[in-house]
């Protein structure tokens, strides 16, 4: 069974850890799984270094159809029993080239699509109508949770034999094979997101100014177009103090930023299955998230973590200060709790062995 993993390749948050991760343990189990992207940038660098057998197209723009006919030779060349693609734009391509390849061809749809290209105006509402055609066309789906299956089910009008449900994994490190946790004052809550409306950052730098407790420190990780506006509204709360902004981090800077944090938030308003916050549980960090995706899945109840409801102040700084309230010991029990509770139910290999399962029924069939 040979299978090629397509994606534009400039994606640098969830999407790429999920795409590395997947092929990095199929190379562990001998699956002959090979990567190709459309453009340098990050996803071809982070193979290389997880040492992937990885191919660049060669795009000369972010929408270069004269590099149809070489990806559909690739594809035909390579004989591959089957493409899988992540993401808007390699979807595109694959739908176009559909009827030219003889592999079969399935989708990952990591986000809500409806939501993908949301603010960019007439050129984002082309895009999504584009993508959801290209789904469409798709011999099967896989669906990151039960929501987003649903959502292409219901809204989307496609065939929910077509839609399988996976959640995201990663792999997790021993409690011991961890760095020890540093002292620190205060209490520090974590951020790693882009800095997207869809995050939901104007809403928890609201929250902690509810709060107004001056030993209180938010760390926000990550870029994005909402990073200056977050930045004013920061100056406009008078949270300047309190607040870090600390744009995009590797892997290695994060695990050990995590060292020194308390609360790991998630304010998103649309989220697929959060793999930041399976990062921030493996490093021991407890974990806050509005109710998101299929987060009861992740934080299956307040023995695990905090869940508070989507786009409600009230909601996420009461959970902020239930937080705040707690003690060491019962915050460091709560860690360790929904880690082993997530080493059980989202690592990889259970990931891979279900997408296996799946590629087989459509060879076989």
């Amino acid at each position: 069974m040979k299978i090629l993993h397509v994606n534009a390749g400039l994606e640098a948050g969830g999407g790429l850890t999920h795409i590395i991760n997947l092929l990095t343990e199929a190379k562990k189990e001998g699956q002959d799984f090979v990567l190709l992207v459309f453009a340098e940038g990050p996803v071809a660098k982070a193979a290389r270094a997880a040492q992937l057998e990885v191919h660049v197209l060669g795009a000369n723009s972010r929408y270069d159809f004269s590099s149809l006919r070489r990806l559909a030779a690739f594809i035909n060349h390579g004989h591959y029993d089957i493409v899988h693609t992540h993401g808007a734009r390699a979807n595109l391509y694959l739908s176009l080239i559909k009827r030219k390849i003889t592999a079969r061809w399935c989708v990952t749809v990591h986000s809500d699509p409806y939501l993908d290209f949301s603010g960019r105006g007439i050129m984002g509402k082309i895009f999504t109508q584009l993508n959801l055609r290209a789904l469409k066309k798709a011999d099967w789906l896989f669906a990151v949770t039960k929501r987003f299956k649903k959502l292409l089910v219901t809204k989307a009008k496609i065939n929910p034999t077509k839609v399988y449900v996976i959640y995201n994994g990663i792999f997790f490190h021993t409690n011991n094979s961890l760095p020890p946790k540093e002292e620190h004052r205060g209490f520090n809550l974590i951020n790693v997101a882009r800095a997207e409306k869809v995050k939901g950052q104007d809403l928890l730098l609201r929250a902690v100014k509810n709060i107004n407790n001056p030993d209180i420190h938010l760390y926000f990780a990550g870029d994005g177009s909402e990073l200056s506006k977050l930045k004013s509204l920061t100056r406009e709360l008078e949270l300047t103090a309190q607040v870090t902004f600390l744009g995009f981090l590797t892997q290695e800077q994060l695990t050990e930023l995590y060292r020194r944090m308390d609360l790991a938030v998630l304010a998103s308003y649309s989220e697929s299955f959060p793999l930041v916050l399976l990062e921030a549980s493996d490093n021991l960090v407890p974990l806050l998230s509005t109710a998101v995706g299929d987060i009861e899945m992740m934080i299956p109840d307040r023995q695990h973590g905090f869940v508070a409801k989507i786009g409600d102040l009230t909601s996420l700084t009461a959970g902020l200060r239930t937080a705040l309230e707690m003690n060491d010991q019962e915050l460091v029990a709560m860690a360790k709790r929904e880690k082993d509770y997530l080493v059980h139910n989202f690592a990889v290999k259970q990931q891979l062995a279900v997408i296996l399962r799946v590629y087989e029924r459509y060879l076989k069939a």
